[in-house]
């Protein structure tokens, strides 16, 4: 399992540093009379032995308004409060060993233009002495839905999925509508995508073959969306309706997100933790 977890922790960094790269080009191609963005990469560390990460945030682009992506490769012994939360979701071994390892990447995108998406996306490994799975997904958060975007974001998905099971597009969509539904406004936060957790069918290379195909589709997923709309005219009111959308996003990930919980629960820096915070909101 050691060099399955290396694997998969080299596969994470080397995700986030082609997406990276891919959203500086963006950057560049991106109109305004501003500088391109480009990524303020800080190191972070789990305490002073349990692993750390790599934080790396853009603000204030031609494109990007708040960007970031980490990548992060932590251990160490899980709190009691996220013991016992793994230990009711069914997770072997948790009452009598606590110790855990977990790598993964993890994307929020907010856009200056509100005509642009905002986009989520993560995949993980987590392994403990009783267990191992992945998990992850993708999600489109349009504060001004264009049913193409819509189309072709979730086109795209499904074809990741349809590669590595019959039925994972389906399960898988029906679980990002009801983790990304927001309880409290009685609605969802955006257009959906995917979301799996607690994956593991036995198969670590079938499972992670998967897991990297979901990282894969993200780019030809998003980019195109974020080209296309980026130059787009906007309003006073769309910039208003973009602010009071992420409102919406603010409220989930600080209540329901599980990534924030276990993140902050865990002993993670908290501000790579938070990132995914977008730089202005607004509510009515």
């Amino acid at each position: 399992m050691d060099e399955q977890r290396r694997s998969a922790a080299t596969w994470f960094r080397e995700l986030r540093d082609r997406i990276t790269l891919a959203f500086e080009a963006l950057e560049d191609r991106g109109s305004g009379n501003g500088p391109a963005g480009r990524f303020q990469v800080t190191p972070t560390q789990r305490g002073e032995d349990g692993g750390g990460g790599i934080m790396s945030v853009m603000r204030g682009g031609r494109v990007f308004e708040k960007v970031g992506v980490n990548w992060s490769e932590v251990h160490g012994t899980l709190a009691p409060r996220a013991q016992a939360a793994m230990a009711a979701r069914g997770v072997p071994g948790m009452d009598s060993d606590p110790r855990f390892w977990a790598s993964g990447i993890s994307l929020v995108a907010h856009m200056q233009n509100p005509h642009a998406p905002a986009v989520h996306m993560n995949t993980r490994m987590f392994w403990t002495p009783g267990a191992w799975w992945f998990g992850g997904g993708a999600d489109l958060n349009p504060c001004i839905e264009y049913p193409e975007d819509t189309a072709h974001f979730h086109d795209r998905l499904r074809a990741a999925c349809a590669a590595h099971g019959a039925d994972y597009y389906d399960r898988f969509k029906a679980w990002a509508d009801e983790y990304f539904f927001i309880p409290h406004r009685g609605r969802a936060r955006g257009v959906g995508g995917i979301f799996f957790d607690d994956l593991n069918s036995g198969d670590w290379q079938a499972d992670f073959a998967f897991t990297r195909a979901v990282g894969e589709a993200f780019l030809p997923a998003f980019l195109p969306l974020a080209e296309a709309r980026c130059a787009q005219p906007f309003t006073e009111a769309d910039r208003d309706a973009q602010l009071i959308h992420r409102g919406l996003y603010a409220e989930y990930n600080l209540v329901y997100d599980r990534g924030t919980k276990f993140g902050l629960e865990t002993g993670h820096n908290a501000d790579a933790v938070l990132m995914s915070l977008p730089p202005l909101a607004k509510w009515v």
